[in-house]
């Protein structure tokens, strides 16, 4: 039981999900990781109604990931989920069903272990641009980058059983890990850490007349975290252009070994790698 595949950002394309499925089904991996923004992108215009999405997590994701365990039986792999900053937490809490149909597990703020792995999963991101506030927290300080905007003021779609005002990534991390040994500790994360290859986005933050600049957005709470506690892997997506403005897609931050599966263009893209020789880890676009 070694073989991964790690998705991300696949913002509810069904067409990505059909091409996942498919892949699974056919190839039979051990272990599959959905790194968050799992759900189609709405607008929060006045008058919509989040509930409205639910047809996608009833309808699309439960019937179809439950139509594949069916089909595959003891060749279903296990399916890590956590969600992203575009996903609404109202929304996200009803793939608990799915999990009590064992069709996947959430992973964010939990640890997993199986044999001398130790999965851990972490969803939140460092203060957007965006709304949509569900899963934004401070890195470490109420630092917040030109353009963005703080957690506790803008939506959140269920009242917070956090502190927006306080609460920070490296908090919460040093919460889920505590003293854990991390020498086969396995991270999913959904945002990926600051100044790396994996964190280079496009943005028009200064003034929309001029040509777009390109910045590192990652959480440095994340990186300060890998290179401390020098976990084996650890997993990213969120910045979609980041690969395509930097050429690189994993980098290596002193032997922890860090992949991004965001993408900027039509096709699903799947990181393949082995539990026990994570550098043979590839990169598929696969047309959708």
């Amino acid at each position: 039981m070694n073989t991964c595949y790690f998705v991300s950002d696949l913002h509810g394309k069904l067409s990505r999900y059909e091409a996942l499925l498919k892949l699974i089904k056919k190839e039979k991996p051990d272990f599959v990781f959905l790194g968050g923004d799992l759900f189609p992108q709405r607008s929060l215009q006045s008058g919509q109604n989040p509930d409205s999405q639910y047809d996608f997590v009833r309808d699309f994701m439960l019937r179809k990931f439950s139509d594949l365990k069916e089909n595959m039986d003891c060749a279903y792999p296990e399916i890590f989920v956590i969600p992203g900053n575009d996903d609404l937490k109202i929304l996200f809490d009803k793939l608990a069903e799915g999990e009590k149909a064992d069709l996947w597990r959430n992973l964010h703020n939990r640890c997993v272990v199986i044999g001398k792995y130790r999965f851990y999963g972490y969803g939140c991101v460092p203060p957007t641009p965006f709304r949509i506030k569900d899963w934004d927290r401070f890195d470490f300080s109420k630092e917040i980058e030109p353009g963005c905007i703080a957690p506790a003021d803008g939506y959140h779609s269920l009242p917070p059983e956090h502190d927006p005002e306080n609460d920070t990534i490296e908090k919460d991390l040093q919460i889920l890990v505590k003293d854990e040994n991390l020498e086969f500790g396995v991270f999913l994360f959904h945002s990926p850490p600051f100044n790396s290859l994996l964190d280079v986005a496009t943005l028009r933050i200064f003034d929309p007349e001029l040509q777009p600049v390109t910045l590192n957005v990652g959480s440095k709470a994340i990186r300060n975290f890998i290179d401390e506690k020098q976990p084996y892997i650890t997993m990213h997506g969120h910045i979609h252009e980041s690969a395509r403005n930097t050429g690189e897609w994993k980098q290596n931050f002193g032997r922890t070994l860090s992949f991004s599966a965001a993408h900027d263009g039509p096709e699903l893209v799947v990181i393949k790698f082995e539990l026990n020789d994570p550098l043979s880890a590839s990169r598929r676009l696969i047309k959708t």
